[in-house]
């Protein structure tokens, strides 16, 4: 079986340590970079583990006939583009059982028209990891708030909606938020 590791790991910009790390349970940088080399075992346990640390599926990490990548064909530096030094990937954003979307039907701040915000959803006990991040929260009657999560505490989460001048709004015990990880813009 031929590993696609390391470049899924350099497609999401992550380092062997940032990967060790994130595995259930954690493992060594070491093991990660065996792994990779192929100097250690990969088992569908390891598989599964170190799909789970960099956020793809576990068919992301295998090589097979079918598989069509996304080359990188140049970077974007500031003004100019270059060829990459060495031969790159991108990997698509795979859809998760905690992801939801937000579609933009009007431009409003930072987002256009036509966009959509794909978020993680959190629970109470992972709102901290959303602090300075567009989140989208929910409230009673089928409503719903969005903007940037500034504070929160005693249970209170303060959140600055998108848009010049907008007024900040306090909103008090959310069963859950989504923080926006990705956004999808069509050109």
């Amino acid at each position: 079986m031929i590993s696609r590791i390391r470049e899924v790991r350099k497609a999401k910009g992550m380092t062997l340590d940032d990967v060790a790390n994130k595995c259930s349970p954690p493992t060594t940088p070491q093991t990660v970079g065996r792994l990779e080399t192929g100097t250690r075992t990969l088992s569908v346990d390891w598989i599964n583990r170190i799909a789970g640390a960099l956020g793809v599926d576990a068919a992301e990490l295998v090589d097979h006939a079918d598989r069509t990548d996304v080359k990188v064909a140049a970077i974007l530096s500031g003004a100019n583009a270059h060829a990459p030094k060495r031969a790159g990937i991108v990997v698509p954003p795979t859809p998760a059982d905690n992801l939801i979307a937000v579609k933009v039907d009007a431009g409003i701040g930072d987002y256009r028209g036509g966009d959509e915000i794909w978020c993680c959803t959190l629970g109470p006990d992972d709102f901290a990891r959303a602090l300075n991040k567009d989140v989208l929260v929910p409230r009673p009657a089928g409503r719903f708030i969005f903007g940037r999560l500034i504070d929160m505490g005693d249970g209170q989460l303060l959140i600055l909606p998108p848009g010049a001048s907008a007024r900040q709004s306090v909103v008090k015990d959310p069963p859950w938020i989504a923080a926006a990880e990705t956004l999808v813009r069509a050109l």
